[in-house]
């Protein structure tokens, strides 16, 4: 039996805009899902890719992060500096540079929560089993933790766009600001400045400093849309103590295919 969808309470440009950052958050996990090939570099290319994203101007600036103006400069001019097709050896190392910081950890930048959360850095921890309750409060589970873990940038990124793309409610959007701010928001923004200052290519750089600028300025515009100031690190920590239990029984179904195209 399938419950009747609620009512929508968002106005009309709001429910476009929660579409439309949906579609953006996917694009986003395509990107660090794996390493790009020819075709998808010249999609992006095609596309105007950054500026053809839904957020494409900073507003609230941070100074310990990349503002997304920049970010999105900064991808741009790497993809701007291919031809198409793209040589061989520049796919030799953005793949190279895929496994330096996605496979073998090289730059020490996670893309896992469990590494910045945990005290000892370790991964499958805490953190991973809390995001885990959350999908599982939803309806979803991942394919296969022991190969990427609940905690993954990629799954939270997806997470995110399944919660915007599920239904009309604004206390879905809230829902959606409780889960950045404890826990996608919490290390995604070091993660984006170790890569930027580590990795290898211009390319992973602006990926990772996209995402980053692009989730804080998705989470400001929420705080606005919904009229509720975002809390500070040091209330987000306290609410966190003790942490609260958000499990109830629903049917299981697999998280969306991972790196949905282009």
């Amino acid at each position: 039996m399938n419950a009747a969808l609620p009512k929508s309470d968002m106005p009309d440009f709001i429910n476009t805009f929660r579409i439309r950052v949906a579609e953006d958050l996917n694009m986003l996990a395509t990107l660090h899902d794996r390493e790009p090939d020819s075709d998808l570099l010249a999609e992006l290319k095609k596309i105007d890719f950054p500026f053809c994203l839904t957020l494409t101007s900073e507003k609230h600036s941070d100074s310990e992060t990349m503002v997304l103006a920049d970010a999105m400069f900064l991808l741009q001019q790497s993809l701007e500096n291919l031809t198409v097709p793209v040589e061989q050896n520049i796919l030799d190392d953005l793949a190279a540079d895929y496994a330096s910081i996605y496979l073998n950890h090289n730059i020490s930048a996670s893309p896992e929560e469990s590494v910045w959360l945990d005290e000892d850095s370790l991964i499958c921890q805490q953190s991973m089993f809390d995001v885990r309750t959350w999908y599982e409060n939803y309806g979803l589970e991942i394919p296969n933790w022991r190969l990427r873990p609940d905690d993954h940038l990629v799954y939270e990124l997806q997470f995110i766009a399944q919660l915007l793309y599920r239904d009309e409610r604004l206390e879905t959007l809230e829902k959606i600001t409780v889960f950045m701010d404890e826990h996608l928001l919490r290390w995604l923004g070091n993660f984006g400045e170790r890569v930027l200052g580590r990795c290898d290519t211009q390319y992973f750089a602006g990926v990772a400093a996209l995402t980053a600028a692009y989730c804080e300025e998705f989470r400001e515009i929420l705080a606005e849309i919904l009229e509720q100031p975002r809390p500070t690190r040091e209330e987000i920590e306290e609410r966190l103590k003790p942490k609260q239990s958000q499990a109830e029984e629903v049917s299981m179904n697999f998280m969306p295919g991972m790196g949905p195209a282009v």
